[in-house]
């Protein structure tokens, strides 16, 4: 089962962090992509997965990076977010 959230409640959550965020650390947030060695294990796991090759280890694994890559992209387009207001 998906759930779905309420975008303008999750953004008015959210947004207020913000203002401890300075232009510089917005740009490296937006340019931030992990080590080679993690995306080469997420490589690796979603090759497995798609294979249907998981084990329940690697499984909860894998979940766990798709996690952390949902909220490292919601964090970098809140950074893109206040790089765009401070060019306004």
């Amino acid at each position: 089962m998906t759930s779905t959230i309420d975008i303008t409640a999750f953004n008015r959550g959210t947004d207020p962090i913000l203002q401890f965020i300075t232009v510089d650390q917005a740009r490296a947030i937006v340019q931030f992509r992990g080590d080679a060695a993690l995306r080469k294990r997420i490589d690796q796991l979603a090759e497995l997965a798609n294979e249907g090759e998981l084990s329940e280890e690697e499984r909860a694994e894998y979940e766990g990076y798709v996690h952390a890559n949902k909220f490292v992209a919601i964090f970098q387009a809140k950074a893109r977010k206040l790089l765009s207001n401070s060019l306004s």
